[in-house]
């Protein structure tokens, strides 16, 4: 759960898994995965940051919870998230050849 401030300036929890997206115009309006509709004061960096401060939270207590860190690179992987520091790994697409259209028909 994420604070947030209504436009009104009263404070606000909010499940960040239910935020489907965020826009910014001027207002920041959040449309929840059910459809509603939110109007927040903070810009979108600021919910964006919070979102994955809490994310951040919730692996680093699940890492607290697990004996070692073979077992947190598990859950990590199985997360597909990547925790080895180093930069992503840019993946071309690879082109079909004629022989694989030939299998579709």
């Amino acid at each position: 759960m994420i604070e947030l401030t209504r436009l009104n300036g009263s404070p606000m929890m909010l499940n960040s898994d239910l935020i489907k997206t965020a826009e910014s115009s001027p207002d920041t309006m959040l449309t929840l995965i059910n459809g509603e509709k939110l109007i927040v004061r903070e810009d979108t960096a600021t919910v964006t940051e919070r979102v994955l401060a809490y994310r951040a939270r919730l692996l680093a207590d699940v890492a607290r919870r697990l004996p070692d860190f073979g077992k947190v690179q598990r859950a990590v992987g199985l997360m597909s998230l990547d925790v080895s520091g180093q930069p992503p790994q840019a993946q071309k697409p690879q082109a079909k050849s004629s022989s694989d259209f030939d299998d579709e028909e």
